[in-house]
This record gives structure tokens, C-alpha cells and sequence, in this order.
């Protein structure tokens, strides 16, 4: 900054509210009525099974900012999961969680519990005990007591809560299964031979017969497998992610920036910089503190109230939580509930008008100083207030909210 150059620039009048709460425009008394509006935050829901011809019913949740664009996230009849941008065509929602930095990796072990599996010999294997995934799965062979030698379990039986709690007092730590159930079972990370450094199969991919046999040859034993399909687990978000073609994070802000502006041909730079308007820019989205505080209440989050743009986490979770309601784990909201509206007072609506007439007045006064020399301007050659004034006396004439004062008698006033 060289210089600066003050001065006082009249803006227009704001007409001043009178003891009852009415203003008098033109001489006339006015009264702004009140809106009710649906509330910032994040809402989730579903169609009744009303969309889709089967009856189905197809989740959805959506998260509406005060100001900004909504994100919407739906489900399809094939449980894939989707998302839409301010109402637009929709993409995978692993293509909006890979724009957010999300490796493939990160997001199936986020979404889904893992399982550690022990390779012993050609046909046995034993597999952690972890109750939370075992619950409602069948043992495929006897399981003995270490001390005892007594079957706990037998072949085939259902492993209910109380017989997977005798096994931990038992202090078993590993339950036997074949080799053959690991057919097809989805591994967690990369299988890596730290001896050559070579991958030999990747994250989310499916144990094949080859690669038993490869990690038997390389001395390989111990695999992390992803448990994808259980008693209130779906295999949704991985199938979302066979879907999507798009494979890192630049890529992924890439197909976003297409799909909400398909006629401009995309660089990475400007798809960095129009991803982050959308969501993570306060001058552009405003979640509000009684949205964010919706937010947190939800998704139970404990982000400060004075954060109001989205987060990560925010987005993560949010697609966490309706997963879980797909799988029939909580309720959905009720969009009809006055909780899920508020009341703009007059204060507030005028707030947004008067906000639109300040970047009206902005935009022109760019304009001039791209025209002009700058060091010769007063403030008062670059700053017309007219698009201000103009909105205010817009929204107290012409308004629906602003209505003429109904003065047939003092109760009518009083009334209105």
C-alpha cells in the first residue's frame, strides 16, 4: 500500500423502524412479514419407495448451506451411491471424496472394519476373532478349548454373542476357517513383497486362487481382508467405487469441473480453484452457526459453531451416516418438523439484499478501475451507491414480503 485516500460517500437512506415494527416508505406505513424458511444444515430422507418401479426405497441426504451450493447425496435402485452439485447431473460420490484428497485405500478402510487372516498351510487358515464382525456367521469347523480340549462351537453353528463371548473367556484369539472361504474376499491394503518390492495385487481387489499360491511360494502368510457383507453391512460403497473410473485427485476436479461447467475445457488449476469456491470458501458458502450446529448435531461432529464452510470430515461422514441408514440403522429426518425451520426476521432479509447491492456495487467498481488511472481517483470517482440504494428501495416497494399496512381498525394493525 503506498497511499490511502479517504472520504465520506453517501450510500442511500434506510427507512427507520417505527415503535409498532412498521417503516414508512413513500409516506405510506409498511409492514415485512417474517419468513419461515428450512433451516441450514443437513437433512436425510427417502422416497417412500415411490421413484422406482420395484417399490424400492432409495435414501437420500442433503445439505443445504445458508448461502452457497446444496450438496445432495442418493442413492440409486442398484445401491450405488451418488452425488449432485446445485441440482445438476449426478457423479459417483467417491469421485467428490477422491477431489477431497481420499485415496482408494483410505476410504474402503474407513467405510469398512478389517479382518486379519493368518495363512497356516495349503488348506487351513485361522482368522482374528473380532466379535463386531463375527456376530451372525457360521464356524466351518470345531472349535476346541486350548485347555479342555471341549467343543465350545460346533461345525456349521451360528456364532451368536454368547458363544462368541465364551470363546474370548476361553482365550482363544484366532477362530480355524479353509483356505478356500478367502476366495473372493476383498483385500485391504496393497499385498506388497518386501523382499523385491514388487505389488502383487492391489487394494479392493479380490483373492484369487494365483495369488494363494504366490504368497505360499514368497513366505507370505498374514493378509488383511475387508469385511464387505454382514449382518448390517452392505457392499454399497464398493461397488460405488467399481463404478468410478477415476483413479486420483486431480482427475477426479477434473470430471467435477466438467460436469457443472461442461462448455469450458478444464486445467488442473482452474478445477483446484473452482472445487474450493464451491465448498470451502466463506465468501462463496455460509453454512450459518445454527447450521453448523445442525451439522454437528447429526453427524456428531464437535467442529466450533464459528467454522462455516464444510470440511472434509464433514462430507465423509455425512456419506457414512447414510450408508448406515441404508443398512437400517437410525431414522430419517422429518422435513415437515418445525425444528427444521426458522424464522427470518426483517433484520436478516434485508441483511441479503442489501448484501446483493454491495457485490453489484463491487463488480462496477472493478470495472473503473480497470479503465482508469487510479492515481488520480477520489473514492467518489470509482463508488456509485446507486445498485444499493436501488435494492433497498426495491425490497421495501416492491417486495412480497413488504406489504401495505392493513389499517381498517387497531385490531387488524395489532393482527398484521
Amino acid at each position: 500500500i503506498r497511499d490511502i485516500k479517504e472520504q465520506e460517500i453517501y450510500f442511500g437512506t434506510l427507512p427507520l423502524m417505527t415503535e409498532n415494527g412498521t417503516f414508512i416508505v413513500n409516506g405510506t406505513e409498511r409492514v415485512v412479514v417474517s419468513q419461515l424458511h428450512r433451516s441450514p444444515g443437513i437433512f436425510f430422507d427417502h422416497d417412500r419407495g415411490k421413484t422406482h418401479s420395484s417399490g424400492k426405497v432409495l435414501y437420500s441426504a442433503r445439505v443445504i448451506p445458508l448461502r452457497g451450493s446444496w450438496l445432495d447425496l442418493e442413492f440409486d435402485a442398484k445401491d450405488i451411491l451418488h452425488v449432485r452439485i446445485d441440482r445438476r447431473r449426478k457423479l459417483p460420490v467417491t469421485v467428490l471424496l477422491k477431489g477431497l484428497g481420499y485415496s482408494t485405500e483410505e476410504l474402503l478402510n474407513y467405510f469398512y472394519p478389517i479382518e486379519r487372516v493368518y495363512l497356516v498351510d495349503e488348506e487351513r487358515a485361522q482368522k482374528e476373532l473380532i466379535p463386531e464382525i463375527l456376530v451372525g456367521t457360521r464356524a466351518t469347523e470345531d472349535i476346541v478349548h486350548p485347555q479342555t480340549k471341549e467343543v465350545i462351537v460346533k461345525k456349521n453353528r451360528k456364532l451368536g454373542k454368547q458363544s462368541l463371548r465364551k470363546l474370548q473367556e476361553a482365550g482363544i484369539e484366532r477362530l480355524p476357517m479353509k483356505v478356500a472361504e478367502l476366495i473372493g474376499r476383498i483385500l485391504a491394503h496393497d499385498v506388497i513383497d518386501y523382499g523385491t518390492g514388487e505389488i502383487l495385487a492391489e487394494c479392493n481387489e479380490a483373492v484369487s486362487d494365483k495369488l494363494l499360491v504366490d504368497l505360499r511360494d514368497r513366505g507370505i502368510a498374514q493378509l488383511e481382508l475387508l469385511h464387505v457383507e454382514g449382518q448390517d453391512i452392505s457392499p454399497s460403497f464398493r461397488n460405488t467405487l467399481l463404478v468410478d473410473k477415476v483413479t486420483n485427485q486431480e482427475e477426479a476436479l477434473l470430471e467435477i469441473y466438467r460436469r457443472l461447467r461442461p462448455s469450458n475445457p478444464p486445467t488442473p488449476e482452474v478445477a483446484t480453484e473452482f472445487f474450493n469456491k464451491l465448498f470451502f470458501s466463506s465468501e462463496h458458502y455460509d453454512l450459518s452457526e445454527v447450521g453448523r450446529l445442525k451439522l454437528n448435531l447429526q453427524l456428531g461432529l464437535d467442529t466450533p459453531l464459528e467454522h462455516r464452510t464444510l470440511r472434509r470430515e464433514d462430507i465423509l461422514e455425512a456419506v457414512r451416516h447414510l450408508i448406515r441408514l441404508k443398512d437400517s440403522q437410525g431414522a430419517v429426518d422429518d422435513i415437515d418438523n418445525l425444528g427444521n425451520r426458522r424464522v427470518r426476521a426483517v433484520g436478516e432479509l434485508l441483511e441479503n439484499q442489501y448484501r446483493i447491492g454491495l457485490v453489484r456495487m463491487e463488480r462496477a467498481i472493478k470495472e473503473r478501475m480497470s479503465l482508469q488511472e487510479i492515481e488520480a481517483l477520489m473514492p467518489h470517482d470509482l463508488i456509485n451507491a446507486k445498485p444499493v440504494s436501488a435494492v433497498v428501495k426495491e425490497f421495501f416497494g416492491t417486495s412480497q414480503l413488504s406489504q401495505f399496512m392493513d389499517q381498517t381498525n387497531p385490531l387488524s394493525e395489532i393482527t398484521h
